[in-house]
């Protein structure tokens, strides 16, 4: 991986860092190549059960880097816009797809894209200093990132369009909440919580996180109908794994289970 983007995977637990810190963590393209890359190593390998998605720095990550952006919409070739296309799209795909959970460590400012790809973890720990701001109609631009789709499943409807007309800074109270936190924590403890929260999931029945993952993304786009008959397909899997049985017998055993992951 590129030098932009940070991978450690430890105990289960890839850990995927933006390592821009002198740009907080703007997204050239040699960054959002290494995040898309790292994503999808992390979603393929069958040795990584949860992935934790943080930043060094100040900033979690203010999103599209405008310098470069300028100069390539100067250029005239186009490459401004495909990136939408060539990388937002994969990585929030790789995100919210992968049959495994992700914890996004949020330790500054998230906007823009950098908003979008926290929204799409499946669990955010946020720092009591950051702040989320959508920031695309500041530089007349529509979202990009899934925030259309991913910002009123958290906060409404109303609010998303409030957030997306008139952008502005949502403090880690507010973000708090409106759901976009899901715990909050002193910016000195986030590092550290972030990776307890990532490491317990890791440690966990991931056969079954990765079927309540799939049902709820499906749920959110089908009928009651479809959603029960998807979540009779996926707890027919899931009770077939070999987590729920050590589940149930550690349950009945008085012991606290020992999941494999299978």
């Amino acid at each position: 991986m590129a030098d932009t983007v940070l991978y450690e995977l430890s105990d289960g637990l890839a850990t995927i860092t933006l390592n821009r810190p002198e740009a907080m963590n703007a997204l050239n393209i040699e960054a959002k190549v290494a995040l898309r890359d790292a994503l999808h190593a992390a979603a393929e390998d069958t040795a990584v059960r949860a992935v934790l998605l943080t930043a060094t720095g100040r900033a979690f990550c203010v999103g599209q880097d405008l310098k470069e952006h300028i100069s390539l919409l100067a250029d005239g070739s186009g490459a401004t816009m495909s990136t939408v296309r060539e990388h937002y799209n994969p990585i929030v795909r790789a995100i919210t797809g992968m049959a495994k959970p992700v914890v996004a460590g949020v330790n500054g400012v998230a906007a823009g894209a950098g908003f979008g790809f926290a929204l799409a973890a499946d669990y955010r720990v946020v720092a009591d200093t950051a702040s989320f701001n959508t920031s695309f109609a500041g530089v007349a631009l529509t979202a990009d990132s899934g925030i259309s789709w991913t910002l009123p499943r958290v906060v409404g409807p109303g609010r998303a369009a409030d957030l997306l007309l008139f952008p502005r800074s949502v403090k880690a109270q507010e973000a708090y909440e409106l759901g976009i936190a899901n715990k909050l924590v002193a910016a000195a403890d986030v590092a550290a919580e972030a990776q307890a929260v990532a490491r317990t999931l890791a440690a966990g029945p991931t056969v079954a996180y990765a079927a309540l993952k799939e049902s709820l993304a499906y749920g959110a786009s089908h009928t009651l109908d479809e959603a029960l008959a998807k979540e009779d397909e996926l707890q027919t899997k899931a009770g077939a794994s070999e987590d729920h049985t050590i589940a149930v017998q550690a349950f009945l055993a008085k012991e606290k289970p020992a999941y494999l992951g299978r």
